[in-house]
């Protein structure tokens, strides 16, 4: 019972991906994963953990964080010649992102509760 807030939603958010990326249309490949990986990542940090379980960052300052962060991505790619800049991307990203921070939530809440059990 302890960790199964956390599968849950790790499970939910993989079938909300799967159908996504079907819906979406998005091919996946190695650059892929690796562009979903630091958008997971930084929602988990910096939106879920940051902003929603600590409150150490205000709402408005990560989003300005995460915006240059993906910008940031972006140009990087532009610079290499990969056209990933389309709204089936962004809205890839962005749900990426909020499942990070959902993620990064409830994984620290259920570390916090695990914590005081002990």
């Amino acid at each position: 019972m302890k960790l199964l807030n956390v599968v849950i939603v790790f499970v939910l958010g993989l079938i909300m991906l799967y159908f996504a990326v079907a819906a979406l249309k998005v091919s996946f490949s190695g650059e892929l994963l690796v562009h979903s990986a630091i958008r997971f990542i930084a929602g988990f940090v910096i939106l879920g953990i940051g902003v929603f379980y600590a409150h150490v960052i205000r709402l408005k300052v990560s989003i300005y964080i995460l915006l240059t962060l993906a910008l940031i991505d972006d140009v990087w790619d532009y610079s290499r010649d990969v056209d990933s800049f389309v709204p089936e991307m962004m809205l890839y990203s962005l749900f990426m992102m909020l499942w990070g921070a959902i993620s990064g939530y409830v994984v620290m809440r259920q570390f916090k509760a695990n914590a005081s059990e002990q």
